[in-house]
């Protein structure tokens, strides 16, 4: 039995672990420090009194997959969270799930979907993707232990889907450059593949191996019924980690602590102490979900090589502009469009959010909200040291892209630039084989430590909810 675990970081990862435990009775006291004056981390949305909702991180929740099926559960079974009633979903059939655009050669493009468009030629392609399509299929299976995801697509799909589609999905989804991007931990499901089946195509029709096993809530099941493509929550994505600050409050077993930085960590072998900046805290076991860097501070004396593995884990930074404009400004409907690198390296991409989510729009007159993501692994070349870049600079520049890009000529009503400072973990080439050396570090010197969060396992809302019960089961067992 585990006397006191003590949970680092009150963002999505850590409030899941304090979840989990929390439904043991093998633990007798859990402690979360956070060290931010709230919880949640980069779930962070504004709502304006006027019923609008702006979102300063991710917007949408996929859930496809075990880890989707696992966040669910969370969130719909009246017991855990009781947030169903909460729930905006988008199908597959929505036209924010139909229509994703990439911004190519000056112009919009529609991603080309269904039958007809894997048939023939959608620009900004020049052949029908059915000829990669067979090429994949054909392609021998790779030999290497990792391989970056633009020479993994190359080799499979051709340089020209891994130069424009699969460049543009690493910038919408890590903020990163794809010739740097491991496809082994950053894309596992691909990889998985290729090693199982030796074809892409193959192993998604046929299966890759077992995941972990997730049974289906009342929620889960519905959301398979419905055919959804994304979900979202009406008071926007930073309700999920009120409701579960609430409910460690509500429930007694999490003593909760905001506005506590860990400034250090000792361990004698069989526990730690954790140094704050008012005092200590003994605790037998830590679940750490930390970024990897304020991790790695904090175990400087306590485990240097494995504080020197942390350091290792990059991180990139993106500024999040919010735009509001009066009346419906869009020339094209659908989810968004991203920019791969070689049209526009600054510019990640932009997301029509009153599309999938015309709920989160103001009361009154129709608006159009959208959203404008840049810099990521590029900010630094393109915008500068993020410590001295302005706020207008950004709004500049985000407003500029949406009248280049959307024809979108009057200039918005409402705005909010968000710099999210390190905020998404970039899992370089032999990413797999350092997570692999920290958690046998760890075992070879009996550590009493987990890790969890986005800088392990997956950066997702859903990898890193995963993590955190992942951790907590990891001490309690199944729960």
């Amino acid at each position: 039995m585990q006397k006191t675990v003590a949970v680092l970081g009150g963002g999505i990862g850590g409030l899941s672990a304090c979840f989990h435990l929390s439904k043991s009775p093998q633990v007798s006291k859990i402690v979360l420090l956070e060290g931010d004056g709230r919880f949640g981390g980069w779930l962070s949305s504004t709502r304006r009194e006027d019923g609008a909702v702006f979102e300063h991180g991710p917007r949408g929740i996929r859930p496809a997959g075990d880890v989707g099926r696992n966040t669910l559960n969370m969130v719909g079974t009246v017991e855990e969270l009781g947030l169903e009633s909460e729930v905006l979903p988008v199908t597959y059939d929505h036209v924010a799930s139909k229509n994703r655009c990439l911004y190519v050669g000056g112009q919009l493009h529609k991603m080309p979907s269904g039958l007809g468009g894997v048939m023939r030629t959608v620009p900004p392609f020049s052949r029908p993707l059915v000829q990669s399509v067979l090429k994949e299929i054909l392609t021998s299976r790779g030999k290497e232990e990792d391989e970056s995801v633009h020479s993994f697509v190359s080799r499979r799909l051709g340089t020209e889907l891994a130069d424009i589609a699969i460049d543009s999905l690493c910038r919408g989804v890590f903020a990163g450059d794809c010739r740097k991007l491991s496809v082994r931990s950053c894309l596992p499901p691909l990889y998985n593949a290729e090693k199982a089946r030796g074809s892409i195509i193959l192993g998604m029709l046929l299966g890759s191996g077992p995941g972990p096993d997730v049974p289906p809530s009342t929620l889960t099941k519905r959301s398979a019924q419905e055919n959804w493509a994304q979900w979202s929550l009406k008071r926007g994505l930073q309700n999920l980690p009120e409701a579960l600050e609430e409910r460690m409050r509500n429930g007694g077993r999490v003593e909760v602590h905001r506005d506590t930085p860990v400034m250090g960590l000792s361990t004698n072998g069989t526990g730690w102490e954790i140094q704050l900046e008012d005092g200590t805290i003994k605790a037998d076991h830590i679940i750490a979900a930390l970024p990897a860097k304020a991790l790695a501070s904090a175990l400087l004396s306590a485990a240097q090589p494995l504080s020197q593995q942390l350091c290792e884990i990059a991180t990139v930074t993106v500024a999040v502009v919010n735009l509001e404009y009066e009346g419906s400004v869009l020339p094209v409907t659908g989810f968004g469009h991203l920019v791969p690198s070689s049209e526009d390296r600054g510019l990640l991409g932009v997301v029509y959010d009153s599309v999938p989510f015309p709920q989160h729009n103001r009361t009154g007159g129709p608006t159009t909200r959208l959203t404008v993501m840049m810099g990521g692994a590029w900010f630094q070349e393109v915008f500068g040291n993020p410590e001295e870049v302005t706020e207008q600079l950004l709004l500049d520049r985000a407003t500029q892209a949406v009248t280049s890009h959307l024809g979108v000529t009057t200039p918005p009503i409402w705005s909010i630039v968000a710099l999210l400072k390190d905020c998404i973990p970039q899992y370089y080439l032999g990413h797999w084989k350092r997570l692999e050396n920290m958690r046998q570090y760890i075992r070879d010197h009996n550590l009493p430590l987990s890790l969890a969060g986005s800088s392990y396992d997956g950066v997702s809302v859903n990898d890193v909810i995963f993590s955190g019960r992942t951790a907590a089961e990891g001490l309690v067992g199944k729960v």
